[in-house]
This record gives C-alpha cells, structure tokens and sequence, in this order.
C-alpha cells in the first residue's frame, strides 16, 4: 500500500507535547583552555531549529500533511524565536504562555562537526496553564484525525490520560512517544512508540527474541493498546498487534546523527495513518523516513519525494 500526495493534503495531525528549541553554535577549536582542560569554541555561527513536539510537528507539515501543535511556552525570547519558527513552518500553533516557566532550550556546542557540550535550560510549567490546554485541546480534536503525544517528561502532558480517553471516546487514532518508567498514564492509546532503552525501564531487560516478544505483548495488554512498535536502531524495529509481530529491518546508510529520529519516525506513522494506512502498512515507511533523517545533522526532517524515492 502506498500513499500519494492528495492523500497527505487531506490528514490532520494534531501534536500536543513538550516544545523546545534546539540551539546550535559552530564554532573553530585552535586551542585548549589555559584555564582547565578543554577546548577553546570560537563561536562563527548560530542556528535555531524547532525541537521537541515543534519538531515532530515540523515533520508532519514536511510531508506535506496539516499539523497543529498544542503546548505551553514562558514568555522570553526563546518562547518568541520559537514562535517565528513555527510561523515559517505552516504548523497550526496553540501556545499556551506561563510567565514562571522557562522556555525548554538545548544549547549545542559544535566543533570540528561534532557536539562538544550540550546546556539545557528548563523548568516545569504551572498546573492551571496545563488545565487550560485540556479545553483548547477538546475545540482542536474534532478538526484532526490523529492525535500524536510527544511526551519528553518536561511536565507539559500532566493531563494526558484525560486527553487519551477523550480522543478515543471520539474515535481518534492515538499516538504516543513515551518518557519514565510508568506508562500506567498513556492506558487506552493506540500505539506507543518508544526504544529499546525506553521499553527496557518498563519491562525490564530481556535476553531473548522469545522473552521480549512475551513481555511485549503483556504490556500491551495491560495497558489495552491496539499495538506497541518497538524502535531498535540498528536492528530496525518491531510492532506487537493482536496479529503478532512485524519486523522491518534497519534502512543501511551511515548514521551522522540520531537526534530527533524517533520524532520523524512517530511523526511519519502518525501522518500516513491519519492518511488511511493501518498501522502495519505505514510501519515500513516510518522506518525508511528514520533511516534517512539519521544520514542528517541535528534535528531534521523528511520530505515526500525522500520518502517514496
């Protein structure tokens, strides 16, 4: 099953999550520090991208989908670059502002074409902004047809479990990108899509196909997901489903940079679904859009004509 390009112009994803903005400075190391031993960055060049579920988002418009983004950002010029990003983007944004809460910022120092150092600045924001975002995410629904949690444990989905049921009371397919150790909260969703070390913090370690696909599909269960699909780097990925197991084996091509691939890969399987693929069907091409995003540097994204080359 394919899928062509009158079909994305007709999904709607809406992304609710964590935004962040991921900050890149370049730089030339000549030197090593007099001071401590490290190496002296001469800055040359700033970058701002759209990071978190702003990336995830940006991934869906990338393919030529609709994608509204629902969060909640502090009112400081991160908060404001990121809504000139998004701006440019074509992404629907509904941006909750908290003036207490610190925009989430990834600051990445870049030498020599590679990451030196890596400065987060966040906080978490305050529960009333986060009950407000519960009413606009209601209005939103009825105008998309799938839902796509981002979760990145920065607090902006405290209210998930209510948005689940609702989405679902609503007959909206539900996506999730899981953060911790308890998944007890995202009960009831479609499909969760989270790593190897992810899944590992949940069901703990396995040593054998056998032994995973048993764990796998218990946890599916007990939380009445439709499906659980597995990302696993290198060894591509797996999804659990009342039919079984599917496996699609990794795309072979040099990995310059995993940053953000999971975002292309839940974003492409929440596009194509809202598109009319089953799950099953879009599997194969959320993997190949993984292994071309990886072949990139920094978060980034996929366009159509990559996916169907």
């Amino acid at each position: 099953m394919t899928v062509n390009r009158e079909q994305l112009s007709q999904a709607h994803v809406l992304v609710v999550g964590d935004v962040m903005l991921d900050r890149y400075w370049y730089g030339a190391v000549d030197r090593i520090s007099p001071e401590a031993p490290v190496p002296v960055v001469r800055i040359t060049r700033e970058e701002n991208r759209l990071g978190g579920c702003a990336n995830v988002a940006y991934n869906v418009v990338s393919l030529g989908a609709h994608s509204s983004l629902l969060s909640v950002v502090g009112d400081d010029e991160a908060s404001h670059l990121l809504e000139d990003l998004v701006a440019k983007t074509g992404i629907a944004p509904h941006l909750g502002r908290d003036s207490q809460l610190k925009t989430t910022v990834k600051l990445r120092v870049i030498g020599r074409q590679q990451q030196l150092l890596r400065v987060d600045f966040e906080n978490t924001p305050q529960n009333e902004v986060l009950a407000s975002q519960t009413d606009q995410f209601l209005q939103l629904l009825p105008k998309h047809n799938v839902v796509l949690f981002s979760d990145y444990g920065k607090g902006g989905l405290a209210h998930v479990a209510q948005m689940i049921s609702a989405a679902r009371t609503a007959g909206k397919a539900v996506l999730i990108d899981p953060k911790g150790s308890d998944y007890s909260r995202y009960a009831g969703a479609t499909c969760i899509t989270p790593n190897r070390a992810e899944l590992e913090q949940v069901i703990g370690k396995w040593s054998t196909e056998a032994e995973l696909v048993q764990k796998a599909h218990a946890l599916r269960q007990e939380l009445q997901l439709d499906a659980l699909l597995l990302t696993r780097s290198e060894e591509g990925m797996t999804l659990f489903d009342a039919q079984g197991e599917l496996s699609v084996s990794a795309q072979a091509r040099e990995v310059f940079d995993v940053t953000g691939a999971g975002d292309t890969v839940i974003a492409t399987l929440a596009t194509l679904v809202a598109a009319g693929l089953t799950l099953r069907e879009a599997m194969p091409l959320a993997n190949k859009a993984g292994g071309v995003v990886v072949g990139k540097f920094g978060t980034a994204t996929v366009s159509f004509e990559e996916l169907m080359a």
